[in-house]
């Protein structure tokens, strides 16, 4: 048995981290759908493979990580040992022979063995950069992983957008939206909005900012 695992939501400010693992004999049935890597898809094809892949897949795994619970564990753990420890969490549950994971690490190989350093068998780990283009079984979980973000950032923006009448944007801390979205909502509320990843600079830089300006009150 195979497995592939991928990430989506590893840079964001806003939502949680999904990563997402499949199990499959093989993926001739994968190719024939026509799975690709999800950044290659339009966010409809996604949806419409979504469904398909786990109907072919043997077993599928999906972890969503909240933005709390990535601010706490990066107090105590790099945001690449984040993702270890929750890609060798799908990974045991999955128990492929043989898995392909779309390495996060500079160093590819090492985020592989490192996963492998987690699990408590040894299965053989593939771990390469761009593995979601290369493989129709990391393609896959990219999809479920992306697909499942989406719907959640989705959720999120129904919530949240109302109180300010602005768009919440992709939720990346380069979208001029999500931007404009955050620096409102602290100018409005006078603290960050739920759901957000404190730890990431810019939502620092932003509570910084507003307390520079209360202590220029003085």
């Amino acid at each position: 048995m195979i497995c592939g695992a991928d990430e989506a939501g590893r840079g964001p400010c806003f939502g949680p981290l999904v990563v997402a693992g499949i199990l499959v004999d093989n993926d001739s049935e994968l190719v024939r759908i026509g799975v690709a890597d999800s950044k290659q898809l339009t966010p409809r094809r996604r949806e419409q493979l979504a469904p398909m892949i786990q109907k072919l897949a043997s077993k599928y795994e999906v972890i969503i990580m909240p933005a709390d619970d990535i601010d706490d564990l990066r107090k105590t753990m790099t945001l690449n040992e984040l993702e270890v420890f929750v890609y060798s969490k799908i990974i045991e549950k999955l128990h492929p022979d043989v898995c392909y994971v779309d390495a996060v690490d500079v160093k590819e190989e090492r985020f592989g063995r490192d996963i492998l350093s987690h699990l408590s068998y040894k299965p053989r780990i593939i771990s390469e950069h761009k593995a979601d283009a290369k493989y129709p079984i990391v393609g896959a979980a990219s999809i479920l992983a992306k697909v499942t973000r989406d719907q959640q950032v989705e959720q999120i923006a129904k919530e949240l957008e109302p109180k300010l009448n602005l768009p919440l944007g992709s939720g990346y801390p380069s979208d001029p939206m999500t931007k404009k979205f955050l620096k409102a909502w602290v100018t409005q509320f006078g603290e960050l909005p739920p759901y957000v990843r404190r730890s990431w600079e810019t939502c620092q830089q932003l509570i910084k900012e507003k307390n520079t300006k209360r202590l220029d009150e003085f």
